[in-house]
């Protein structure tokens, strides 16, 4: 894929940029290189490749999953404006 300068112009003009010529053309000269390089990574065979999420065989610690603070959720509910079946009341933001 190749762009040009018209091209450069629209993108800009799409993203509603100002851009000056020279910005233009320095833009033009650096997607151009992105686009050979994504050009040639297509071209790479990646048959029998299994795709990874990480770039890294790596693994994360974990922590025990354990209840820190006491339920206070009672306490919590006497203190609301308005409560219905143990869910909080408010007001509607958008009606």
């Amino acid at each position: 894929m190749s762009i040009n300068i018209n091209d450069v112009h629209k993108i800009a003009r799409l993203a509603r940029l100002a851009i000056t010529e020279q910005e233009a053309q320095a833009a033009e000269a650096q997607l151009t290189t992105i686009f050979k390089l994504i050009e040639q990574m297509q071209a790479v065979d990646t048959t029998g490749i299994q795709p990874m999420s990480y770039a890294q065989d790596a693994t994360q610690r974990l922590r025990e999953d354990r209840v820190n603070e006491i339920d206070q959720r009672e306490l919590f509910q006497t203190l609301a404006p308005q409560v219905e079946r143990n869910l909080y009341l408010v007001p509607p933001a958008i009606e």
